[in-house]
């Protein structure tokens, strides 16, 4: 079994990895750091510690009122995106260590099809 970062547990909820392939399992958010268990493999699990999370990016949709996912940035080993079940409660959990100006809406699909367009009839320079 894998040994956890963090002393004290605030939140654990059922959530799903976007690694590749889709893992189902826990998140676990203490004190140390934000944490991932696989629920079928224990060899996949992911340990972000605080001072590893650059910025928490949060998809935002109906105005606020569903948020389907949200990723974590780290500094230097990318981004890991995950989906839980009452995502408002983690990011609540997660912005009492993260500061609130990191954490940060992703742009809307909207946004990526209009700087598409710009960029497209945008001329280029020489």
């Amino acid at each position: 079994m894998v040994q956890s970062i963090n002393t004290k547990v605030d939140l654990t909820i059922d959530a799903t990895a976007f690694t590749g392939l889709t893992d189902y399992g826990k998140v676990m958010i203490g004190d140390k750091g934000f944490e991932f268990f696989n629920s079928r493999d224990v060899r996949k699990f992911i340990q972000i510690p605080w001072e590893e999370v650059d910025q928490v990016i949060v998809s935002v949709m109906l105005g606020g009122k569903w948020i389907p996912r949200y990723a974590i940035k780290t500094k230097r080993n990318g981004t890991y995106t995950f989906s839980s079940k009452k995502p408002k409660d983690v990011l609540r959990a997660i912005r009492v260590y993260v500061e609130p100006a990191n954490m940060t809406r992703s742009i809307s699909f909207f946004d990526v099809i209009k700087s598409a367009f710009q960029n497209m009839f945008r001329k280029k320079k020489k």
